[in-house]
């Protein structure tokens, strides 16, 4: 099936932003703000300096799949925590006086959430800065913040800002700007992480076989920053097929502590394959484990390196070698989208909008944000 037909069948949006993602990769890895990259240079220089990734939904994990590498690569506390937790409890989350950077990510910066999170941070933390990444500069989040001394503001190339119901492009340029910005990826990483995308897409009529299956139960494994890959590939799939099918995620060596009791003769496990050596082994025993129970045909394998044809066949992307997680992460993604698009295709859905009713909405609607003096703390 060509990309002009499934563009008729799933409304014209979804399919073409899925496909963009390499360009738009090469575009954000040599895109430069030398007003930024001094004012994050000042900011993370402090020793006890916090940074939270914060967002919402597929949002929030971006910074599920980045913290680890900012860790790393900065030496600095970073935390993942969602914009909905800190609006539901502040103070649970937020240090008064502990200097905090935060990195907030929202396609449109429209959800209420997301102002309301920077705004609770001003009021409760004495030293904050903000940093945001948003593909629209018209949204509220960002003209809350553009003229801010104490804050940054970084657009993603406006194609990116998707139509679409899901964060496809959008997310991940976005994830990429952030490790660019903050963590281990150089402008010279973008065309890997691209060909490595366009390898994905040369492999949809194979995905599309997978989707055809049309198993009823979709199964996501990953470790470490791969876990949050593995949770929005579930977000993914449940979003674009409207529910229609039984999503999971956790982490290999978490699987086996009860969730693997979800695992039956309709059910299609995907399990994303660390660069990490000694992550690597423990993802590849769960690949043995679940083949033995369900056949090799029930495990579908991402990795960014080869591994012995012992543990079945596998998608190896090329070009990833050495590469971080979080990194690989960006075109592990690309699969987990189009495999959540074929799937909704084979169910009968349009995933620009998989809810015409309006049961849930591509910007979140109906969320009443209280004053925190209301609350008697």
């Amino acid at each position: 099936m060509t990309d002009s037909v499934l563009a008729q069948k799933a409304g014209g949006a979804t399919i073409l932003e899925i496909g963009q993602q390499p360009d738009a990769w090469r575009e954000v890895a040599h895109r430069t703000d030398p007003a930024v990259t001094e004012f994050l240079r000042d900011v993370t220089s402090r020793p006890d300096i916090r940074i939270i990734l914060t967002g919402a939904g597929s949002s929030a994990f971006i910074g599920e799949i980045a913290a680890a590498a900012l860790r790393r690569h900065l030496g600095r506390r970073v935390e993942a925590i969602p914009t909905t937790s800190i609006v539901a409890s502040p103070l649970d989350y937020l240090e008064p006086h502990t200097p905090t950077l935060m990195v907030s990510f929202g396609r449109s910066g429209n959800s209420p959430e997301s102002l309301a999170t920077t705004a609770l941070a001003d009021e409760f933390v004495d030293d904050v800065w903000h940093l945001v990444l948003t593909c629209d500069p018209d949204g509220e989040l960002a003209r809350a913040h553009s003229d801010r001394t104490q804050s940054g503001v970084v657009y993603m190339p406006e194609r990116t800002n998707d139509t679409g119901f899901a964060m496809t492009s959008s997310l991940t340029s976005m994830l990429l700007t952030c490790l660019l910005l903050l963590g281990p990826a150089t402008p010279g990483d973008g065309e890997a992480l691209a060909s490595a995308a366009e390898h994905v897409a040369v492999l949809q009529s194979d995905i599309a076989a997978l989707a055809g299956a049309k198993k009823q139960r979709f199964v996501y494994l990953g470790s470490g920053p791969l876990a949050g890959l593995a949770q929005e590939s579930a977000l993914k799939m449940l979003e674009l097929t409207a529910g229609e099918v039984v999503t999971y995620f956790d982490s290999p060596l978490g699987f086996r502590h009860g969730p693997k009791s979800a695992l039956d003769g309709d059910t299609l496990v995907v399990v994303y394959v660390s660069t990490d050596p000694y992550t690597r082994r423990y993802d590849l025993d769960i690949i043995t484990e679940i083949g033995a129970q369900l056949g090799r045909d029930a495990v579908t394998v991402i990795s960014g390196a080869l591994i012995p044809d012992t543990y079945g066949p596998a998608v190896v992307l090329p070009g990833l070698d050495g590469f971080d997680d979080a990194l690989v992460a960006l075109p592990y993604l690309v699969f987990a989208q189009y495999l959540a698009l074929f799937t909704a295709l084979e169910h009968g859905k349009t995933p620009d909008n998989p809810f015409p009713s309006g049961e849930v909405n591509r910007v979140v609607q109906g969320v009443t944000i209280y004053p925190m003096a209301e609350s008697g703390r």
